[in-house]
């Protein structure tokens, strides 16, 4: 029977790709956003934001702070790259959202599974500042990369999920990356998790940024719990990981839906499952996939987590940053 051995939850913000004296580039993009999101679904920008709240978090969006959150951060990256080395997987199955990379709004599934045996990424353009072109690198998107998949495994979870009532989209080649292929939440966890080990990955690819079609937090929830019986069930001998990429709020922090979850990953089903999609909007909508790894999860124990919430403007804009791991 295949084994469960490991689950972890990490961000992929470009901020963990980049020093804390680069992350006012990031900060730059807030500040011109038009859809700041908040819990309760209020979507402003941030000279609305700063009339609702004022700009009470200027001590900490300094690049003295900035600088002592990224050590931090890259040593709780270090902890989850260890725990894959010790897990020694056969399979790592990333459940990430695809943000107009492999799929375009419109023509986006709700959820779907890659059974390629090639996972090509996507490319970002060369015409983009020096500071991009360190995140391309650390997403893997500075050109093309090919990292192993595993159609076997992959179809068996097809099959079991299709049979569990789980109605998937799927996809199995790209033909063209220069023009589609695979994004960030999947390139930056083998680039940065990974570290010199080949390990085949499967793609769960969710819809979270564009409605109409977004699954609901308690739908996210139980479709993980089904792909743990499925992979549970499998008659092969696979020792598995499950990763979840993305999240948590983002592009206002909003700390308090963070803490939810993070302090409900284990045992927390109700919930997780009822966290309402008001507050799952714009970049917080990749919770969901923190949501599914939890649903997989559920015969694990949580054995450690951490929290980051990066404040990169006075307002509060910027990101909860967030790792967790699962084990027997």
């Amino acid at each position: 029977m295949a084994e469960i051995v490991l689950a972890i939850g990490t961000s992929h913000t470009p901020i963990l790709t980049l020093p804390g004296s680069e992350w006012h580039n990031r900060a730059a993009a807030d500040l011109r956003n038009p859809r700041l999101t908040l819990e309760d679904g209020t979507v402003l920008n941030y000279e609305e934001l700063v009339a609702r709240n004022g700009e009470p978090y200027g001590d900490v969006a300094t690049v003295p702070m900035f600088n002592q959150i990224a050590y931090r951060c890259q040593q709780h990256l270090d902890r989850l790259a260890a725990e894959i080395e010790r897990a020694a997987p056969d399979i790592v199955i990333v459940i990430g959202d695809d943000q107009s990379e492999l799929y375009r709004p419109g023509n986006m599934p709700a959820i779907a599974i890659y059974w390629g045996q090639d996972v090509v990424t996507h490319s970002y353009d060369d015409e983009i500042p020096d500071w991009m072109k360190t995140v391309a690198k650390g997403y893997a998107m500075d050109e093309t990369h090919v990292f192993p998949g595993h159609p076997d495994f992959a179809l068996e979870l097809i099959h079991g999920l299709m049979d569990r009532d789980v109605d998937l989209a799927v996809c199995n080649e790209v033909k063209d990356p220069q023009n589609a292929g695979f994004g960030h939440a999947f390139g930056f966890p083998v680039e940065r998790l990974f570290g010199e080990r080949s390990i085949p990955i499967i793609p769960v690819l969710l819809n979270t940024y564009y409605p109409p079609n977004v699954m609901s937090a308690a739908r996210c929830h139980d479709v993980g719990e089904a792909l743990r019986q499925v992979i549970e069930q499998s008659p092969s001998d696979y020792r598995v990981a499950v990763l979840a990429s993305g999240g948590l709020s983002h592009f206002v922090v909003e700390e308090g839906l963070d803490r939810r979850l993070m302090d409900n990953l284990s045992g927390g089903r109700d919930i997780l499952r009822s966290i309402p999609r008001e507050a799952l909007l714009e970049g917080s909508s990749e919770i969901l996939n923190w949501i599914m790894t939890a649903g997989v999860a559920s015969g694990l124990a949580l054995q450690w987590s951490a929290y980051e919430p990066i404040r990169r403007t006075p307002a509060g804009t910027g990101i909860g940053v967030a790792f967790a791991y699962w084990s027997k």
